[in-house]
């Protein structure tokens, strides 16, 4: 069976879909993951409607997944990265984390924790059940 790669992410309004990719391909290549094994991107349901991650999703040739608010909170516990102002506004101690572990499923690990470029957060989760 083939590993689910599962890249999360968060962003702000309006963030370029140029910027959501190349941030996608640094944290695969620092996960040490090949692009060709990404499965999808996968952001929040309350993203719904940001051009930018499906202009991305498109760009990298994979679907992009709206992922909803229960599936986060289930992911939560397993976060690394903790952002106060993320919690506060959010209730998720880091979007892209829990996006990318809900993303690949229960039995999945981070392999990159969250990174940062000016406008979006990206993580990788892979599960290799």
């Amino acid at each position: 069976m083939k590993a689910v790669v599962a890249a999360g992410l968060g962003c702000r309004k309006g963030c370029p879909a140029e910027e959501i990719a190349d941030l996608v391909r640094l944290a695969l290549q620092e996960a040490g993951c090949e692009p060709s094994a990404l499965s999808g991107l996968f952001a929040p349901a309350f993203k719904q409607g940001e051009a930018g991650l499906a202009e991305a999703a498109a760009c990298l040739g994979v679907p992009l997944v709206l992922v909803p608010q229960a599936a986060l909170e289930a992911a939560e516990p397993r976060v690394l990265t903790r952002s106060e102002r993320v919690v506060a506004l959010t209730g998720l101690g880091s979007v892209a984390e829990t996006a990318a572990l809900a993303g690949a499923g229960p039995h999945s690990t981070l392999r990159r924790a969250r990174i940062a470029s000016a406008n979006a957060t990206c993580a990788i989760a892979i599960n290799e059940a």
